[in-house]
């Protein structure tokens, strides 16, 4: 099984909705969800990274609320599944550690399959999905297998969603970036822990398995606080799928990438919104 793959099982088997936390936002949007390590490249396997991970109004600065560590993925290059160490959830921000232990490049993050929309019964409408559990009185189910027989006007959309980080003790390897076939992935052909200021990075964007064009990718540099603009980057991928990005300053970076097309997995579902996001340090030349 390769990392991915084992990634997608154990982050959907947390069993929380879709809905209530949102992993992927745009940059016109006033939270981000984020995840950042103490270091993206090692030399060795005999350390120790510490990571940082918030939902927040300026990028890298916890400011909002703490990430749920709950939903949080561990994946190392074998495509085991790593162990986080002195968790800890604050209230703007939550930490943890990682030992690395293994060569290669691991995987840190969340992906989520879910559905969100409504119906009617009996002439009212209910929701479909929707942040925190329902309370007495809501009229809300959390997941569509929840929507009762005699529900009309079912209006649903589809939602997978994937943001992480990557770190790689050694030499960088592709095993982390291997294809499920399903949903928006990315196919880095420059590696994520190998971005220089002074070099575009270049990274191919597939939809279920083959290259998409038209995704709408954007990379934001932390640190807002300290600049007068965010230096908002966008591009679109084209028919090969690549998406080449100039990067304004080293630094870390959160990059976001999005799609919608009409080819949910549920039949009721009427279309799909895909999203791909991930922090990268973009080194100094």
């Amino acid at each position: 099984m390769n990392s991915r793959t084992l990634f997608s099982r154990l982050a959907l088997a947390s069993g929380l909705s879709l809905a209530s936390l949102a992993l992927t936002t745009s940059p016109a949007s006033a939270h981000r969800f984020w995840l950042v390590p103490s270091a993206t490249t090692l030399s060795g396997t005999d350390q120790t990274i510490s990571f940082d991970g918030a939902i927040s109004n300026d990028l890298f600065n916890p400011d909002h609320v703490a990430m749920p560590l709950e939903i949080l993925t561990i994946v190392k290059p074998d495509g085991s599944k790593g162990e986080m160490l002195n968790a800890a959830k604050a209230r703007h921000r939550s930490t943890f550690d990682v030992a690395i232990d293994q060569e290669g490049t691991w995987w840190v993050g969340v992906t989520r399959q879910g559905y969100f929309g409504s119906f009617k019964l009996n002439g009212e409408e209910w929701r479909v999905g929707g942040r925190g559990r329902p309370r007495p009185g809501d009229k809300r189910v959390d997941g569509v297998d929840a929507i009762p027989d005699g529900a009309s006007d079912i209006d649903l959309t589809e939602n997978l969603s994937t943001n992480g980080t990557f770190v790689t003790s050694g030499i960088p390897d592709t095993d982390a970036f291997t294809p499920t076939g399903k949903g928006l992935e990315l196919q880095p052909l420059t590696h994520p822990d190998d971005l220089v200021a002074n070099e575009p990075g270049r990274f191919r964007f597939l939809i279920d398995g083959k290259p998409a064009a038209g995704v709408k990718v954007t990379a934001v540099p932390g640190s807002k606080q300290y600049r007068s603009s965010e230096m908002v980057t966008t591009v679109e991928t084209g028919a090969d799928g690549i998406a080449t990005i100039a990067w304004p300053t080293p630094g870390m970076y959160w990059i976001d990438a999005k799609a919608e097309d009409a080819n949910p997995a549920e039949p009721r579902a009427t279309r799909r919104r895909m999203g791909y996001t991930f922090t990268a340090e973009v080194v100094a030349p």
